[in-house]
C-alpha cells in the first residue's frame, strides 16, 4: 500500500456510523484499529479518528459542523456513477452538480462536481476534469 503525501485526518463524533457513511459511497477501509479507520478511493485517501475527551490535537470543543471553513477537493474517475450512487443512498446533496471552469493562468480548467456533507459536517467535494479551455 503507497501512502500520499497528504492525508486529511477527520475527526468523527461517531467511528461506526462514519466508517458506514464512506463505505457506501465508495470508500475501501484500507486498515482499522480501535478508534480509527483508513480509507481509499482510487487514488484519494483519508484517515477517521474517533473523537475522545481531553484529546490533546484538538484545539477547541468540536460543535457541529466540524469542517467549517473547508471542502476536501475528491477527483474521481467517474462523478455521474458517483452522484447516482449518493443520490440512491438518499444522502443529501449540499451543492448539486454542475460543470465549474476554474481559472489558471490563460486557461480555465474543467471540473463536473457537487458537494456533500459527511455525518459530521465534513464537506465533500467529488470532481472530474472535464477538459480545459483557452480564455
Amino acid at each position: 500500500m503507497k501512502f500520499n503525501k497528504l492525508i486529511p485526518e477527520l475527526v468523527v463524533s461517531n467511528l461506526e456510523k462514519s466508517k458506514e457513511f464512506y463505505t457506501n459511497i465508495g470508500f475501501e477501509v484500507m486498515y482499522e484499529r480501535e478508534g480509527f479507520v483508513f480509507l481509499e478511493l482510487e487514488t484519494s485517501q483519508i484517515m477517521l479518528c474517533q473523537s475522545k475527551e481531553n484529546d490533546n490535537w484538538i484545539p477547541a470543543k468540536l460543535e457541529f459542523p466540524y469542517g467549517r471553513g473547508i471542502n476536501i477537493s475528491i477527483e474521481v474517475s467517474d462523478v455521474d456513477s458517483l452522484y447516482n450512487k449518493i443520490k440512491s443512498n438518499a444522502y443529501k446533496i449540499f451543492i448539486e452538480m454542475a460543470d465549474n471552469y476554474y481559472r489558471k493562468d490563460d486557461v480555465m480548467l474543467g471540473n463536473r462536481e457537487f458537494l456533500i456533507m459527511d455525518p459530521d459536517g465534513y464537506v465533500l467535494r467529488f470532481n472530474q476534469d472535464i477538459g480545459e479551455v483557452e480564455c
